[in-house]
């Protein structure tokens, strides 16, 4: 410890120290809402402005503050393009600022002197006045990060339930870039931009392979980059290396240990690579292949091209769920994003008398028996082991294509008076007079199952037209006067609720509530197995008229949405929260049929 009895070792310590606090607080948020590359192009695109500073003799944290805010703005801008996904915009602002800063510090005699300063800083040169504003930064830090806890958590993990919540993420979204900015500026001219990101990603990232709550990640970080500081600068004292170069570096070899550490213990478990794990290495690949984009591309036929990519479209860290809606009076059709709130017009269709879906395209059955399908926008590629989101702008199409056709029982399988089908994960599923058909595959290949009602049915109590949340393998369909069938496919097995009619309903799946709608226009929650009542709420401010189609209720992994046509509004329902009205979108037509897609 002999190299913390001089002086400016110690405030070297005490500097490090307090990037270490700042950036366990911002880096926390950088690495669960997945901004690790935007951080590392912020950090570097402050370059102009501290080099234009440096020439013109200006304040060097107020050019990086202009020049981090200048790339902030020109990422969110660009980010709203759908042609152009986010981490495109990033890359390009990332060599244009970086180029425009080579280019100015190249004017100045003390090049290379400059630039090494600016990515690694020097940290045995900080002063008292240097950990005064590093200690200011440290306190707005900490502030914003307890004042926007709720709705930083709310972005980084569901930004749809942040708008629903009504804590307006895109506000959480300017203050968390907000707070990188004030990460890096702070820091950058004590300890390198290097330095900076180093603690900013390496340190959160190790803690959130061993840590579930955001307070304790954030310790666990700020205990990691502590201890990165106290050890790198010791190694730098004794063998005489950069200090924030080693410091940075003992930073991405502690988060290695910890990997390393959590694949065994997952291994040990028999769990093998948990997800958070997957979380924090592909954060830290941001800081650990910079120059991944670099050197000569690989030509078109080489470039991976991603599961389910379509040309033109965007893929997403996250669900993109829409409605689509048609008014029967009118034929106006609409789309409405669920996590923008935005609602899209599209062409009329005249004679709509149904509606449905393959999970992206909504297929508007007319009485003339022709179809009229419009793309939502917006899809989920589900691979097993993972999955992909994309989003690409809503069109309409016109005719079905071949693919859209939906299946069909094979020939010469019974199946009296026949309808449907639901596709599902097992299979597609007809319902038919004596029970239900699954039916694997296509062509040649297709299996068949059935699976018979557990004794007769009347007519009037058979099932229909079912309903289920994407993903699930329990279907409901209404049984007449009697209540609402539950088929579950995997265990092929029919389960009668007997909960008296109702007009609409669906079902969550395995462990999840039965939703019921009834004429009084009350929407219910029913415990599956037992038939018990779990939650109710008056949904409708007038009973459901019998000359308009029955209103649908659709299903997603945490909202349920309901067609109120008479009034001209969708209901969002929180399931997960005794029923709750999370929201109410008024579209501007009759929303007589709905879909929802992006699931």
């Amino acid at each position: 410890m002999a190299p913390f009895e001089v002086s400016f070792v110690q405030r070297a310590l005490w500097g490090g120290v307090l990037v270490s606090l700042v950036c366990a607080l911002v880096g926390t948020w950088v690495v669960l809402r997945g901004m690790a590359f935007l951080g590392d192009a912020m950090s570097h695109g402050m370059l102009p402005g501290v080099a234009l500073a440096a020439l013109l003799g200006g304040n060097l944290p107020l050019g990086a503050a202009a020049s981090a805010g200048a790339m902030a703005v020109g990422v969110t801008a660009l980010g709203r393009s759908s042609r152009l996904s986010q981490d495109t915009s990033i890359g390009l602002l990332f060599v244009g600022m970086l180029s425009l800063g080579v280019i100015i510090v190249s004017h100045s005699q003390s090049f290379a002197v400059d630039l090494t300063a600016f990515l690694f800083g020097d940290v045995l040169a900080v002063r008292e006045q240097d950990l005064g504003y590093l200690a200011a930064a440290l306190l707005v830090a900490a502030v914003v990060s307890v004042l926007g806890y709720r709705s930083f958590v709310a972005l980084s993990f569901d930004s749809r339930k942040a708008h629903t919540l009504g804590l307006r993420p895109r506000l959480a979204q300017a203050l968390l870039l907000g707070l990188v900015t004030l990460a890096i500026v702070a820091s950058f001219h004590v300890v390198g931009t290097l330095l900076v990101f180093g603690l900013l990603v390496a340190p959160p990232a190790a803690a959130v392979l061993w840590a579930r709550r955001i307070p304790v990640i954030m310790l666990g970080a700020a205990v990691l980059g502590t201890g990165a500081t106290v050890t790198g600068l010791v190694v730098s004292w004794h063998w005489g290396t950069a200090a924030g170069a080693t410091i940075a570096a003992v930073a991405v070899t502690l988060f290695f240990v910890a990997a390393t550490a959590a694949v065994v213990r997952d291994r040990w478990r028999g769990n093998g690579i948990s997800r958070k794990g997957k979380v924090a290495a592909a954060a830290l690949a941001a800081v650990l292949l910079p120059g991944a984009c670099g050197g000569e591309d690989p030509s078109p036929s080489e470039q991976p091209v991603p599961h389910g990519y379509v040309e033109g479209a965007e893929e997403t860290a996250e669900p993109q769920y829409r409605l689509v809606l048609a008014d029967a009076d009118t034929g106006a059709v609409r789309v409405l994003d669920l996590t923008t709130e935005e609602i899209f017009e599209t062409r009329r269709v005249e004679g709509v008398a149904g509606i449905r879906d393959d999970g992206r395209f909504a297929q508007l059955g007319r009485a003339d028996g022709s179809v009229h399908v419009v793309d939502s926008g917006a899809w989920t590629v589900d691979h097993g082991d993972h999955v992909h989101y994309y989003r690409t702008e809503v069109s309409d199409v016109g005719a079905p294509r071949e693919d859209h056709e939906a299946a069909t029982v094979p020939p010469g399988v019974r199946c009296p008076e026949a309808h449907g089908p639901v596709e599902t994960r097992r299979g597609a599923v007809f319902g038919c007079a004596d029970g239900a058909l699954l039916v694997t595959g296509d062509g040649d290949g297709a299996g068949t199952v059935r699976i018979p009602y557990p004794h007769p049915v009347a007519d009037a109590d058979r099932a229909r037209e079912f309903s289920h949340r994407p993903g699930s393998a329990t279907l409901a369909a209404r049984a007449g006067e009697r209540g609402v069938w539950l088929l579950d496919v995997t265990e092929r097995r029919w389960t009668l609720v007997e909960t008296g009619p109702a007009v609409a309903v669906n079902t969550v799946g395995a462990g999840g509530p039965l939703l019921t709608l009834t004429e009084d226009g009350v929407l219910h929650a029913l415990d599956a197995e037992t038939g018990t009542e779990t939650a109710r709420t008056a949904l409708f401010f007038r009973p459901v008229r019998g000359d308009l189609e029955p209103p649908v209720i659709e299903i997603d992994t945490s909202r349920a949405y309901v067609n109120e046509a008479a009034a001209g509004v969708i209901h969002e329902i929180d399931y997960g929260d005794d029923l709750r009205v999370a929201r109410t979108f008024e579209p501007g037509i009759k929303p007589t049929y709905m879909v929802e897609t992006g699931r």
